[in-house]
C-alpha cells in the first residue's frame, strides 16, 4: 500500500501502479489464494487512506476490492515457479514470473477498463467512445504496470530466487533431498 503514495501518475487516466509489484511477489511465493486475500485487502484500505475516486457505489467496488482482488491471480504459477526453481530451472522460473504478472495485472486491469466503460466512459477525451478510451487509457495503466512489476520482480528472482519459496518448503525440499 505504501508504494501507492509514490506518484507515478500521468495526467489523469494514466498511472504506474507499483503496488503490484510486492502483490505479485507474494502471490508467486504463497498461492493465488493468498494472492486474492491480499489484493483484497490492498484495494480496501484504499478506503481508510482515502485513495479513492468515487463516482457510485458500485463503481467503486468493481474498481477496488473487485479489482485489485483479482491482482493477485498472479499466484496462479505459485507452483509452478517453486517447482521450477526448486530445481535450479531458472529459465523457466522467470517463464513462470513473466505469465504470473502478466495474469495478475490483466485480470486487475479487465475489472478497471469495464468500469471506464461503464463509469468513467462520459469523460472521455479526444472524441473517444467510452470503449477505446477505456481500453487506451486503462490498457497503457496496465501494460506500464505490468512491465514495470516484470522487471523488478525478475530482477529480485536473479538476486534472490529463494525468496518466492517459503521457508517450510525450501526446508521440506531440502530434507527430502537429503534422505
Amino acid at each position: 500500500m505504501a508504494l501507492s503514495f509514490i506518484p507515478i501518475q500521468i495526467g489523469v487516466s494514466f498511472s504506474i501502479s507499483l503496488g503490484q509489484i510486492p502483490l505479485t511477489v507474494f502471490a508467486l511465493r504463497r498461492g493465488w489464494k493468498a494472492g486474492v486475500m491480499s489484493g483484497l485487502l490492498w484495494g480496501l484500505l484504499h478506503f481508510p487512506t482515502s485513495q479513492v475516486y468515487y463516482l457510485s457505489v458500485i463503481q467503486v467496488l468493481i474498481e477496488y476490492p473487485i479489482a485489485f482482488t483479482f491482482g493477485g491471480l498472479a499466484g496462479l504459477y505459485a507452483m509452478k515457479l517453486r517447482k521450477a526453481t526448486l530445481e535450479g530451472d531458472y529459465k523457466k522460473g522467470r517463464s513462470y514470473i513473466l505469465a504470473g504478472s502478466f495474469a495478475g495485472g490483466l485480470a486487475r486491469y479487465f475489472w478497471h477498463f469495464i468500469a471506464g466503460v461503464v463509469f468513467w466512459g462520459s469523460f472521455a477525451m479526444w472524441g473517444f467512445s467510452p470503449f477505446l478510451y477505456s481500453l487506451v487509457m486503462n490498457g497503457l495503466s496496465g501494460l506500464g504496470t505490468i512491465l514495470v512489476t516484470i522487471v523488478v520482480a525478475l530482477l529480485i528472482y536473479q538476486k534472490s530466487p529463494e525468496l518466492f519459496i517459503p521457508k517450510e518448503i525450501r526446508r521440506e525440499y531440502h530434507l527430502e533431498k537429503g534422505k
